[in-house]
């Protein structure tokens, strides 16, 4: 019987319905193998336990025959196996909890593996974006706040920009068709921005007038 952890969001990756009058024009995942390379560092931890082999093998190599040296080479694959394996796990995790959303008033955020929550940012309070765009036309969407909104670095990651730690800024990271993504983006909190907002004047306000 299938189980789905997230059956009580009444629309996918939301907390809630949907107000009238907005409407989801993206929504999307990180990719598993791309969050672990880009924030957990997959191949900088590949490359390490391999120079660490390579280092121990040849090390023992100048007292011992080359069999034997190989064998003292093999506790730190399997070490490394084992980190890189736990990286996998813990980025698919992550990756398959996470739901990213754009509608035609806010950027929507469900992240959290073991602790869910939901960041909403509207437009409004979004003051720019910084696409890290890959090769392989996966990319990194960060998000730059404006005025007192504020995110716990820790609470938030993977789902943040690289080195900002002091103001946060939340990313949709490692997406695929990121070009897109951020263009959409763009459009939306450009027509989103430029929309005349009115605000209810205050009845004494309009009596000293």
């Amino acid at each position: 019987m299938s189980h789905d952890d997230f059956k009580f969001e009444p629309v996918r990756g939301l907390p809630e319905a949907l107000p009238e009058g907005e409407h989801i024009l993206w929504q999307g995942s990180p990719s598993v193998l791309r969050l672990a390379r880009d924030a957990m560092k997959l191949y900088w931890v590949i490359g390490y336990f391999v120079l660490l082999t390579v280092w121990r093998v040849g090390v023992s190599s100048t007292f011992v025959s080359m069999d034997l040296a190989l064998a003292h080479g093999v506790p730190f694959v399997v070490i490394g196996t084992l980190c890189c394996l736990l990286i996998l796990g813990l980025a698919t995790m992550q990756a398959r909890s996470a739901v990213y959303t754009l509608t035609n008033k806010r950027v929507a955020m469900r992240i959290g593996a073991a602790l869910t929550m939901t960041l909403n940012l509207p437009y409004t309070q979004i003051g720019n974006a910084a696409l890290d765009l890959k090769k392989t036309g996966h990319g990194t969407l960060a998000f730059e706040l404006i005025g007192d909104t504020r995110f716990s670095h820790i609470m938030s990651w993977p789902h943040v920009r690289p080195w900002y730690v002091s103001k946060t800024q939340p990313a949709f990271r490692s997406i695929p068709d990121a070009q897109n993504v951020a263009q959409i983006f763009a459009e939306a909190a450009e027509a989103r921005v430029s929309q005349p907002q009115v605000h209810r004047m205050e009845s004494h306000a309009v009596a000293a007038e």
